[in-house]
């Protein structure tokens, strides 16, 4: 049975918050997503508005959620990239509305260095940058500034074509090297390698089958030395070997997933369905640890 390596992700002192330690591998801690778009391709529209963006960040707490990541702009396949300008009017007023009030971290899901500034200036605790440090270091440089951790997600090709273009021919291989080279250039910027959490970026120019090749070959992955962060919920693939169901009747082909990645070595699970995840995750962590598991009914 796969044994988790253990990690510490510093948080700095932000707003109202202290300086916090995450700790990774003793449970798996689930992020929820809060997309504040018009177009995200599972939940696109429904908060946009603030009201319902707050509303939604407060009730993803309240599910259990460890962590929450906040996105203005939708990476979806096909999907146009936005301004900066545009892309802060959506995320900052919500950082800044939340701070004080969201007890677990906020982390900025962002490929834009002037975003990730401005919402680390608001608030935000972690950054999360999908294109991996393509656009150069200006990011990483953030993080080391700021002393905040970085994840850094492997993307082939951009959102906008990224599922036309030609997928590798070997894609464990085409994912640790692209991973590998974006944890040098974060590591060239002085970020520690303590601070960086990988994600293999299921969805992102890979074909159905090789979004599920990756799931069940996490333990390679897991030899780049990095937490890792696993993000299936509700996606294309999970849909296409149910029959073509739509995003929101994906929970439990969702919830599958969940219980994959974390049987891999994930440790931190990325999901809408805030829930229901956190119910898979408590029950997969038991099965592979049942010492946590009667510590944690100790507890209740």
């Amino acid at each position: 049975m796969l044994r988790r390596a253990k990690f510490k992700l510093r948080l700095p002192a932000v707003a109202d918050h202290p300086a916090r330690t995450l700790v990774l591998g003793e449970r798996t801690l689930v992020m929820g997503i809060l997309n504040v778009t018009p177009d995200s391709f599972s939940d696109g529209g429904k908060f946009l508005n603030m009201d319902a963006a707050i509303a939604r960040a407060l009730a993803i707490e309240r599910a259990g959620a460890d962590l929450i990541d906040i996105g203005g702009e939708s990476t979806r396949p096909g999907s146009e990239p936005i301004a900066a300008e545009e892309e802060l009017r959506r995320v900052i007023p919500v950082i800044e509305s939340l701070r004080g009030r969201l007890k677990i971290p906020i982390s900025i899901d962002t490929m834009k260095p002037e975003v990730a500034e401005a919402a680390a200036a608001a608030g935000a605790e972690i950054l999360n940058d999908v294109s991996g440090l393509r656009a150069g270091s200006g990011m990483a440089e953030i993080a080391r500034r700021r002393k905040l951790p970085l994840i850094l997600m492997h993307m082939r090709g951009e959102p906008r074509t990224m599922q036309q273009q030609p997928f590798a021919r070997n894609v464990l291989r085409d994912v640790t090297s692209g991973l590998h080279r974006s944890l040098a250039t974060a590591r060239r910027a002085g970020v520690p390698k303590s601070q960086i959490v990988l994600d293999p970026g299921l969805g992102f120019g890979k074909s159905t089958e090789q979004d599920f090749e990756l799931l069940a070959h996490l333990p390679d992955l897991a030899r780049l030395g990095c937490p890792l962060l696993i993000g299936a919920s509700r996606k294309k693939f999970i849909g296409r070997v149910l029959g073509g169901v739509p995003s929101s009747e994906r929970v439990w082909g969702t919830a599958a997933t969940v219980c994959a990645a974390i049987s891999g070595g994930a440790h931190i699970v990325r999901v809408h369905d805030v829930t229901e995840m956190v119910q898979v995750a408590r029950v997969t962590d038991a099965v592979l640890n049942p010492r946590l598991a009667a510590k944690t009914a100790q507890e209740k």
